[in-house]
């Protein structure tokens, strides 16, 4: 079943509540990626991560559906997950800026 912008925004919202997380603040920066987690659900059935690239089939990529397996230790060690989708709440109030971090799906 295919998913609109408003699904995809419900979903994020509600692993963002259920995580203790945040969403991030920046709305056009965070339109971007619900977009993308949007038209991932559309092209393969499940939220892949908007920042990666798809291995060919859920099973490849499991560890990447969002939120994905790295996003706790992600938000926990760099208060955002790798795509600053989720923040650590209070990250931005405290003045933290997301950045580049780690990909952990190939370390």
């Amino acid at each position: 079943m295919e998913k609109s912008i408003d699904d995809t925004r419900r979903f994020a919202s509600m692993v963002s509540t259920k995580q203790g997380w945040e969403l991030n603040p920046d709305a056009e920066f965070t339109e971007s990626l619900l977009e993308g987690l949007t038209v991932n659900w559309n092209r393969y059935g499940y939220f892949l991560c908007p920042c990666r690239d798809s291995e060919g089939s859920r099973e490849a990529d499991s560890s990447v559906i969002c939120p994905c397996a790295f996003a706790k230790p992600d938000v926990a060690e760099h208060g955002h997950c790798y795509c600053a989708l989720y923040l650590k709440t209070g990250f931005t109030a405290s003045g933290g800026v997301p950045g580049g971090i780690p990909d952990r799906r190939f370390s």
